[in-house]
């Protein structure tokens, strides 16, 4: 990219050679007609005085001799300035042009162009990749909506969003590095964000040494005190614990990543595969109930300590739940399953009865049981004509 600028510069430096050199050159000529003038002047005036001319004759040859010189003089000047202005109107043309040339070639008029059009079309880039709203950023787009999010960090200071997406922008490019400190500037804004967390251990991951490791396995613990069965940290911290040659720990994180799992969902099947690599025997979890509850506010208030038992028992046979969950009471709408892996014994499971019932039970003292006080929602019959099922339970005073 340098040789445009070498060019240049020698197109400059020879004008300024014409400038230095064409006005002495005009000069020159001007002095060599005087010399001539004088020389002549001095040869009639030595005639003269040899006796060769008369006194008249040599004052009316110095008279023509001077007409001659004063005719010619002015001339030569008028051609000297119109010449000049020629050449100087010349150079600068000339050097306009090699300055628009030299810019619009390797200047960086269409770098403030890109600018202008990546301010102009933030928003819409962050919809696009955000949102998945239209069609997905192109790698040009990608670039530009990484320039306009450091625009915005210079013009606005630092944002927790704007430092995750260019962090997430980096790794997607295939610099991990940088996303790492994107990401760590994203978490010291907002610690605890769990989007940021994560993809800050993905970073991590990639990176790879020892120490990247670790960090990423105290960000990935970080969201699991909050969220203990979120699928993606429990997905990261087998993938850490495996990269770290802990076997056992992997395995029980995948153990519990697949129990939450749909097992349409496509990671289920490579968690199975990772298990039997690993040498577990993984019960595949062919039954299963989504139960979408409702706890009216104010029995939680009235409650605050109370349990949440869900639990499926069969309508004839044993009282033993097939599958059953504990949780605290949490009022408001949530979904939870139950699947053949919660039964409380082998043999004794959602695949073991056809015919069921699903019962949602607040336990004031905290077990299974039934006591007084307690309040529960039980289901119709159900029946396994398809291996899921959806419910809705209300649980009220």
């Amino acid at each position: 990219m340098l040789w445009p600028l070498m060019i240049a510069s020698g197109v400059m430096l020879l004008i300024c050679a014409l400038c230095l050199f064409w006005p002495r050159r005009s000069r020159q000529q001007s002095l060599s007609n005087t010399a001539l003038f004088e020389q002549r002047l001095q040869a009639l005036a030595l005639a003269r005085d040899n006796g060769e001319l008369a006194e008249s004759d040599f004052v009316q040859a110095a008279n023509e001799l001077k007409l001659q010189f004063v005719s010619t003089q002015p001339q030569s000047t008028a051609n000297n300035i119109t010449m000049s202005r020629l050449l100087a109107g010349l150079m600068l043309v000339a050097i306009m042009v090699i300055v628009g040339g030299v810019y619009a070639f390797n200047g960086n008029y269409s770098q403030l162009q890109q600018w202008q059009l990546a301010q102009d079309n933030l928003q819409l880039y962050g919809e696009r990749a955000l949102l998945q709203q239209g069609e997905p950023l192109s790698a040009e787009e990608v670039e530009l909506f990484a320039l306009a999010l450091r625009t915005k960090l210079a013009k606005e200071g630092d944002d927790a969003i704007a430092w995750m997406l260019l962090g997430r922008i980096r790794l997607s490019q295939g610099f991990p590095e940088q996303a790492v400190d994107a990401f760590e500037k994203a978490l010291a804004i907002s610690p605890d964000r769990t989007a940021v967390l994560l993809s800050y251990s993905q970073a991590l991951i990639i990176v790879g040494d020892e120490q990247s490791l670790a960090l990423a396995g105290r960000a990935v613990a970080r969201v699991l005190i909050n969220e203990p069965k979120n699928s993606d940290a429990l997905s990261l911290m087998a993938l850490i614990a495996y990269e770290n040659g802990d076997m056992e720990q992997a395995k029980q994180a995948w153990i519990v990543l697949l129990a939450e799992l749909e097992t349409d969902d496509p990671r289920y099947a490579a968690v199975q595969q990772r298990l039997s690599e690993l040498g577990v025997d993984v019960q595949v979890d062919t039954r299963r109930i989504t139960v979408d509850l409702f706890v009216d506010p104010a029995l939680q208030q009235a409650n605050p300590e109370a349990t949440l038992f869900l639990f499926a028992r069969a309508k004839e046979g044993p009282a033993l739940p097939l599958a059953v969950q504990r949780i605290p009471l949490v009022a408001g709408q949530q979904q939870l399953v139950l699947q053949e892996s919660m039964a409380m014994q082998p043999g004794w499971s959602l695949a073991n009865a056809e015919q069921i019932e699903v019962v949602a039970r607040m336990s004031i003292s905290g077990t299974v049981e039934q006591r007084p006080g307690d309040v529960q929602a039980v289901s119709d019959v159900l029946s396994f004509e398809q291996p899921q099922i959806s419910i809705k339970l209300t649980l009220e005073p």
